[in-house]
């Protein structure tokens, strides 16, 4: 079995790869706007139910927005494909009747 002093590496990477992991979640969890919570699962932030009431609020407002744009987006971008499909479409069909011979 090895001794201490031969695993101590293993232990301090292990640990400073732990520490890291629970600065880098707390880090992506605060960027993202989630609660954080203490050592127990309590919440730490929001601290009421009213800042998390308000909260979503704010993001059903700001989800609302988003959809809507989205699907102002969508229309305009049906809109181009409809001319760019229809414009190449209506361009053949002229290049093909004057091929054809008039009588």
């Amino acid at each position: 079995m090895p001794a201490f002093h031969e695993m101590a590496p293993l232990i301090a990477i292990l640990g400073i790869l732990a520490i890291g992991g629970w600065i880098l979640t707390t880090w992506m969890r605060i960027k993202h706007g989630y609660p954080l919570d203490g050592a127990w699962g309590q919440a730490i932030y929001p601290k009421s139910a009213d800042e998390t009431v308000e909260r979503v609020k704010l993001l059903s407002g700001e989800n609302a927005q988003l959809r809507a744009e989205l699907g102002s987006i969508k229309d305009r971008l049906a809109t181009v494909e409809r001319i760019v499909t229809d414009d190449s479409h209506r361009l053949t069909q002229e290049i093909e009747a004057l091929r054809l011979p008039k009588n």
